[in-house]
């Protein structure tokens, strides 16, 4: 253990978690996309998802009836938690940060570094492996078998009600437990609480989206979890004694009238939030090595939940890690390495660069919900405060993919799917840059024009002196850089990545690029003529 993960650490949760559990449903973000394309085509993928979740209902109810012990609800909520209700079927292209793969509606691992929670049910159920990984009846009934025997191991629980089965929930995880030497035991059951959490949380809310039905059924918190557990998931403020294996929130208790939080020293409080982002849980990954320069911000989605996520970082045999994780539910945010220090995310370009992952599969955008964008973009806007090469107004703001696509040095924000040298395609086809871009730069869009990102599949762009390709070369720009469109005016037809068109854009005196390289999230005018 380094002397650095010995010190006792202080970090903040962000503001959002603190109501989470009275916050009503979570916000997807399916209704504010900024991308037009992106929100026709999300569409179209949540009218097939409605489609195959159809068929879903009718296996919770038969599990239910084959195991009468789980509460209503819980299977439900499980599988939100784990897919929201969409059958995994992963392969090895879609694999981040090397965590273990979850299959099914119900998430379930197989191996790979946690539990093998698909053998295990198979040899309960008797049927073969193969089976539960592709049939969405058997996933559903392989998740409930395994909870029923966590349920069954406490004498205690005969009926339990949702509250009761927080140790059940912990126990049927799947995260490993911890190796001699590596994430200790405070840390580890961080994880299967937070799992726990999560899963009361979306009972507690309920959820009624693209076809997942689920009644809001209110949850006793105070009987779920004592009062330190509450303070842990809720608190602004964490700290982590490594050395004790100790999580501590001394300055905090929670109101046994109101469930809210309350601080017993609001100075003290604020003079102990000293991580690199105050608004922060702070949960050290041990997994980090020295950094030169901060030069970008690196977008990520983990494939996988936050849950899961936490106890990785902290025990993996790939030593990977992140700086910053963003749940899906409410935004929570753990910070896992210090900025002044490399976290292992995006290979050769590890020392110069912070990186934030996000709950959820590149597959489904309904894992990037409001709260998530909000928090991300909140950590990135701290970034380009901080750091001087780190400018928000070069973010990328062009269209979503599921390729690799390298962008040039001078795009200061972009995925995982934007770096040379490696092969990850996150955060994928679903993230939408255009409304990043947007919490990134507040104020109204940007100044004297409209903003445009080039398009041309990777070959540079020529910047002409007129609206023509008949007029001379001044310049060129990289795919995916940014450009201010001044104003716009016809001239010579090009056909291009955006198919055919006269329209030319002026990006400053005596310089001019075709429309039809050039992403705006429009089909139209964008501004007045020149």
């Amino acid at each position: 253990m380094t002397a650095f993960s010995r010190t006792l650490l202080a970090a903040a949760l962000a503001v959002a978690c603190a109501p989470a559990a009275y916050a009503g449903k979570p916000a997807a973000a399916l209704d504010a996309l900024a991308d037009p394309a992106l929100s026709a085509r999300v569409r179209v993928e949540q009218d097939a998802l409605r489609a195959e979740r159809a068929q879903l209902p009718g296996y919770f109810r038969q599990a239910y009836a084959r195991y009468p012990a789980i509460p209503a609800g819980t299977l439900e909520a499980l599988a939100y938690v784990a897919s929201r209700w969409q059958h995994l079927r992963p392969t090895a292209s879609q694999e981040h940060s090397e965590m273990p793969r979850a299959y099914g509606v119900m998430g379930l691992y197989h191996g790979e570094g946690f539990a093998d929670q698909v053998g295990d049910a198979a040899r309960l159920l008797g049927v073969p492996q193969s089976r539960i990984l592709a049939e969405p009846s058997l996933n559903i009934l392989a998740a409930a078998a395994l909870l029923d025997r966590e349920i069954g191991r406490d004498s205690a629980l005969r009926k339990p009600d949702a509250e009761a089965l927080r140790p059940a929930l912990e126990r049927y995880a799947g995260f490993a437990k911890p190796a001699a030497g590596a994430a200790k035991g405070a840390v580890a059951d961080y994880a299967r609480t937070s799992f726990a959490y999560d899963v009361l949380l979306t009972q507690d809310r309920g959820v009624e989206e693209s076809g997942i039905q689920l009644p809001a059924r209110a949850i006793a918190w105070e009987r779920a979890f004592d009062a330190p557990a509450l303070v842990r998931l809720r608190a602004p403020l964490l700290r982590l004694n490594a050395d004790a294996d100790r999580i501590e929130t001394a300055d905090y208790y929670v109101d046994p009238d109101t469930q809210t939080l309350r601080s017993k020293d609001p100075k003290a409080a604020a003079a102990a939030a000293s991580t690199d982002y105050a608004p922060a849980l702070w949960a050290a990954s041990p997994y980090h090595s020295e950094r030169t320069s901060y030069d970008s911000a690196t977008i990520h989605t983990v494939q996988g939940s936050y849950a899961g996520s936490i106890s990785w970082f902290q025990n993996n045999p790939d030593h990977v890690s992140i700086h910053y994780l963003v749940r899906s539910s409410d935004g929570q945010i753990t910070q896992m390495v210090r900025e002044n220090r490399a976290a292992h995310h995006v290979l050769s370009h590890n020392k110069t660069t912070l990186g934030i992952e996000h709950e959820g599969y590149v597959d489904n955008a309904a894992w990037y919900t409001t709260a998530m964008y909000n928090a991300s973009a909140g950590i990135v806007r701290h970034f380009c405060a901080k750091y001087a090469a780190i400018s928000c107004s070069s973010a990328f703001q062009g269209p979503a993919g599921s390729v690799v696509r390298v962008l040039p040095a001078s795009v200061k924000v972009k995925g995982h799917q934007h770096y040379s040298g490696n092969d990850h395609t996150d955060p994928g086809k679903n993230w939408d840059w255009a409304r990043y871009y947007k919490l990134l730069n507040p104020g109204g869009g940007t100044p004297g024009g409209a903003a445009g990102t080039v398009a041309t599949n990777g070959t540079p762009l020529n910047v002409r002196s007129g609206p023509g390709t008949s007029y001379s070369v001044v310049g060129t720009l990289a795919d995916g850089a940014s450009v201010t469109i001044q104003c716009q005016t016809t001239g010579t037809s090009v056909t291009g990545t955006y198919g055919t068109s006269s329209i030319w854009n002026r990006i400053g005196s005596g310089r001019f690029i075709p429309d039809a390289y050039t992403y705006t999230g429009s089909d139209g005018r964008v501004t007045p003529d020149c």
